[in-house]
């Protein structure tokens, strides 16, 4: 039997651009509080104020922008002005409404092994956000499921490849966060295929899993066929 029935594909900054958004908004929301530190300073109490709200708010645009809110009342000592809270609104609505920009290989890639293997796109953050960009993806009608989820963790991972798939001893995932989608997929008892991408945010890093049998490294998604198709004959 072939080792692998099911395969997982993350979205952001796997299928299409995602991080660089945010980056950029980081640079517009800096810039507006320049009179209260540089961009590294506004940046790191930013990111702190992220890892606070992730319990609460979850991960997505609309968390980032109200943690750029509570960093500005912070970094002001609750003086920012009216106009700067309104200037980060508008950061954040820009980066709901922002097309989305289909990495290389994605379209191409998802084709090929449709029909093949059960394809399940498994995505964490803002339920309408992530359907947007699916929807505009036009890649949607490719997959045989679709999971939205809180956030990823070996439990995720295994309930989702028992759901959909053979479970998830026969399952793979690919991504490009060895935090969120190559270590707790191994950690599960599948594949973890990491697909590098050249912006990570700082709370997704996490050293590679090199030692687990589990895990490959490609270069790009145009590689992952080839690699599925040896994995498939090796099992």
């Amino acid at each position: 039997m072939t080792a692998v029935t099911t395969i997982g594909f993350d979205a952001d900054d796997t299928l299409w651009q995602n991080e660089q958004f945010f980056r950029l908004t980081e640079k517009r929301f800096a810039a507006l509080l320049a009179d209260h530190g540089d961009h590294a300073h506004i940046a790191a109490r930013l990111l702190a104020a992220e890892k606070r709200n992730l319990a609460v708010y979850g991960f997505g645009i609309k968390g980032f922008t109200l943690s750029m809110v509570e960093t500005a009342l912070e970094v002001t000592e609750g003086r920012v002005p009216g106009s700067v809270i309104s200037e980060i609104l508008a950061a954040g609505r820009d980066m709901l409404s922002h097309p989305i920009e289909p990495l290389p290989h994605a379209r191409e890639t998802v084709e090929k092994l449709a029909g093949a293997y059960r394809l399940v796109l498994i995505t964490k953050g803002d339920l309408f956000d992530q359907e947007r960009k699916l929807a505009q993806s036009g890649m949607g009608e490719l997959f045989d499921a679709v999971e939205i989820v809180s956030d990823k963790n070996a439990d995720t991972y295994a309930r989702i490849f028992s759901r959909h798939g053979d479970g998830p001893q026969k399952s793979m995932m690919v991504g490009n966060s060895l935090k969120s989608d190559v270590v707790p997929a191994i950690e599960a008892g599948g594949w973890g295929i990491h697909v590098p991408h050249e912006l990570t945010w700082a709370i997704e890093h996490a050293e590679a899993p090199v030692a687990a049998p589990r895990f490959r490294q490609i270069a790009h998604l145009g590689e992952l066929p080839a690699l599925v198709e040896t994995i498939a004959k090796a099992g």
